[in-house]
C-alpha cells in the first residue's frame, strides 16, 4: 500500500546538498522512495535481501601472516655516567 509523501526534516540531498527538500514515501511494490523537490534526485530502498557481496581481494587479505608475534623484552641502557 502506498503511503503519503512526507518531507524529512533535516535531510540533505546527496546530489544538490539542499536541506529540507527530501520527501519520502512507499510505493505499491513496498519500496521506500526518497526524492528531492529541488533537483529531481530519486533513490529507492527495498526491504528485500540483497545478495551478499564477497570480500574484495586486497593485498591485506591475500597475504600469508607469517610474522613473529612473540613478546620480546626491551632493555634501555644509559649512555654514560655524568655525575
Amino acid at each position: 500500500m502506498a503511503t503519503p509523501k512526507r518531507f524529512i526534516a533535516g535531510a540533505v540531498c546527496p546530489r544538490c546538498a539542499e536541506m529540507d527538500k527530501i520527501k519520502m514515501f512507499t510505493d505499491d511494490a513496498g519500496e521506500q522512495i526518497r526524492e528531492c523537490v529541488a533537483c529531481g534526485f530519486t533513490d529507492a530502498i527495498s526491504d528485500a535481501e540483497q545478495p551478499e557481496n564477497p570480500e574484495l581481494e586486497t593485498r591485506v587479505n591475500q597475504r600469508e601472516n607469517t610474522d613473529d608475534h612473540t613478546v620480546k623484552q626491551v632493555v634501555f641502557f644509559k649512555a654514560g655516567s655524568e655525575d
